[in-house]
């Protein structure tokens, strides 16, 4: 398959949104790119299976590589492994549910469609590019729309939060860079080639000074305690397709970055520091599972959960194992999936109630059953339910991190554990008194979900049950570029 098309297809869409004129002509544009960039996922997909499964033992299948400034050592240089593949699928399940439940957007229509559609073209090409250099210009690309959908688009102190997460992203990406650049001009071969670096051997001395500027860097796209902040104000003020796309999509952004730049090219200095994110991701688990017990808003309590869920993703990264290697990037995934679905399950609510506090809602279920039972669905596959992704990540987390035997391992394992009971506390408290009691009398006339909210849904149901029913194919996926990834860590004395 050539890869080429998952840039080519947003950035056609996203120039004939803009050459457009008619409202409703955007919209069907906007779903028919949403709609190939899907399909491209699964052709993709299936190409890559067919492929390993044929003997093709590369550890990138599909590489193309274009030189731009081969005396700087940058090319245009774009792969994929399995990681990559899960990252693409979820990318495009996001971006054609966010470009569904925003049917019925008035203001400036074809401006926040064309800003979508840019978002996921960043995010396509950072996922598979093989060149950091290229991989860094397309993280920031990613960045320019989250900031123009919450600036324009959002509610609430939209300007302040839309501010703050421009500048503590730009923070992030600015230790990226210096990280990128502190690795290029300490190797005598100057290359940004990420198969090459993970050939050199890399001192490990420029290790221990790179790999938390990098990890860091990335993590604060990831929302790395204590660098999280910008997370519950982005997502409250951010429209519903805008915090869909910043947790689905862009929060993945970073723990891929720190799994497949920091952690595979610098071994050395993960390993020095894996302690350090253990004890972090473990106090992100505990005090975002905490946090949430203290919202009101149904948007602050996604936000923070947000921030407990994606701490397992930098638990299992790590906790340098193959087993919790491959249950962070099925964390990743799932916490795509269900925190996309939750956003846009809240946005149905609010359009209908003008209100997300829970304390001003009760018994909406007899008024709205299609939402209220989406809202179930996402938040038992939140707290872990069996059947649903969210249990099958967590316990692949949660098997790798209990890999190793001593007791710092074993505590931060356990720690991670007791969450799971905060996290049922707080989803099915909320759940119940937006679902359950007496309705308001306002409330009496409710309309339930319409049919793009019900297809936005759906989307995004399927991939949790796909993943939750049936986890083997996704771990299959996966495993093999953990192992690669293991491989590399191995090799550290």
């Amino acid at each position: 398959m050539n890869l080429l098309l998952l840039i080519l297809v947003p950035l056609i869409t996203a120039v004939a949104l803009l050459l457009s004129q008619n409202r409703q002509q955007v919209k069907w544009l906007a779903l028919a790119g949403s709609a190939i960039q899907l399909i491209l996922a699964f052709t993709l997909l299936i190409s890559y299976r067919n492929d390993v499964a044929a003997g093709n033992t590369e550890q990138m299948l599909f590489q193309q590589q274009y030189n731009w400034f081969p005396s700087w050592g940058i090319s245009f240089h774009i792969g994929v492994d399995g990681i990559s593949v899960a990252m693409i699928l979820l990318t495009a399940f996001v971006v054609i549910a966010g470009v569904v439940v925003s049917w019925n957007v008035e203001k400036m229509t074809k401006e926040f469609f064309f800003q979508l559609i840019l978002l996921s073209l960043g995010a396509y090409g950072f996922f598979i590019s093989l060149d950091l250099f290229v991989l860094f210009f397309f993280l920031e690309i990613a960045v320019i729309p989250k900031y123009l959908l919450i600036g324009i688009w959002g509610s609430g102190k939209k300007e302040y939060s839309a501010n703050k997460l421009a500048l503590m992203l730009m923070g992030g990406s600015a230790l990226v860079l210096v990280g990128l650049l502190g690795v290029y001009f300490s190797m005598p071969e100057r290359t940004f080639d990420l198969l090459e670096l993970s050939r050199l051997n890399i001192p490990v001395s420029t290790q221990k000074i790179f790999f938390p500027l990098l990890f860091v860097g990335f993590g604060v796209f990831g929302a790395l305690f204590p660098f999280h902040t910008w997370l519950p104000d982005g997502h409250s003020s951010a429209p519903t397709a805008g915090s869909m796309f910043l947790a689905g999509i862009s929060m993945k952004l970073g723990g891929y970055g720190c799994l497949r730049v920091a952690t595979y090219i610098l071994p050395d200095g993960a390993k020095e520091y894996a302690n350090i994110i253990i004890v972090l991701s473990a106090i992100a688990i505990l005090y975002g599972a905490f946090a949430t017990m203290m919202q009101k808003d149904l948007k602050y309590i996604n936000a923070y959960s947000s921030v407990s869920h994606c701490g397992f993703v930098l638990l299992g990264i790590g906790m340098l194992t193959k087993i919790s290697i491959t249950g962070a990037v099925m964390q990743m995934v799932s916490h795509g999936l269900m925190t996309a679905l939750f956003f846009a399950v809240i946005g149905m609510i609010y359009e209908r109630t003008h209100t997300r506090q829970v304390n001003e809602m009760g018994g909406l279920l007899k008024r709205m059953p299609f939402i209220i039972s989406a809202l179930f669905i996402v938040g038992l596959c939140s707290l872990g339910l069996p059947g649903l992704s969210g249990f099958v990540a967590e316990v692949t987390v949660f098997m790798g991190s209990w890999e190793h035997p001593d007791s710092f391992h074993r505590i931060a394992t356990i720690a991670a554990c007791m969450s799971i009971v905060v996290t049922a506390v707080y989803i099915l408290r909320a759940v119940s008194r937006v679902a359950m009691g007496p309705i308001k009398e306002s409330f009496g006339n409710l309309t339930d979900a319409m049919w793009n909210e019900k297809a936005a849904a759906i989307i995004l149901l399927v991939g949790i049950l796909a993943i939750g029913v049936a986890p083997y194919w996704l771990n299959d996926l996966i495993k093999p570029a953990a192992e690669i990834i293991m491989q590399k860590i191995a090799l550290v004395k």
